[in-house]
């Protein structure tokens, strides 16, 4: 009765373990934006976001100062509500690597953004909602 009782124990654990890991598969997958001051003026970004398990990829498209440029999403990783990757921009000729660390809250991800050595902010992403 005992060994019944542990494998019961057991597979609840384990099922509810996954549905948190779908939880944040589906959290966070799909299309987010942001706007948002920085040194160079006003940026828009759209992050595209897959996400199998843990891992996160996908891509950010960035408008600047009138130029639009899309970064591969690197070294992705989501564990529970915390979301941490990093894209890498070309700025003035020189290879930038910018994080981003934060936390998934329903249709906001609020992230903090550290450009190299330069500049930090403070982003909130909000879910794009597609219509049907």
């Amino acid at each position: 009765m005992k060994n019944v009782f542990k494998l019961i124990l057991s597979l609840s654990v384990a099922l509810a373990l996954g549905a948190t890991a779908r939880a944040a598969d589906a959290g966070l997958a799909g299309k987010w934006t942001a706007q948002f001051e920085s040194q160079m003026g006003v940026q828009k970004y759209t992050f595209e976001f897959k996400v199998d398990g843990e891992k996160i990829t996908g891509k950010a498209t960035r408008d600047a100062q009138d130029q639009k440029t899309d970064t591969e999403i690197k070294g992705g990783k989501i564990v529970k509500d915390e979301v941490s990757f990093t894209e890498t921009l070309k700025i003035q000729d020189m290879e930038v690597t910018v994080e981003y660390k934060g936390k998934l809250a329903g249709d906001e991800l609020k992230l903090h953004r550290k450009v190299g050595e330069f500049a930090e902010y403070d982003i909130v992403a909000k879910r794009v909602v597609e219509k049907k």
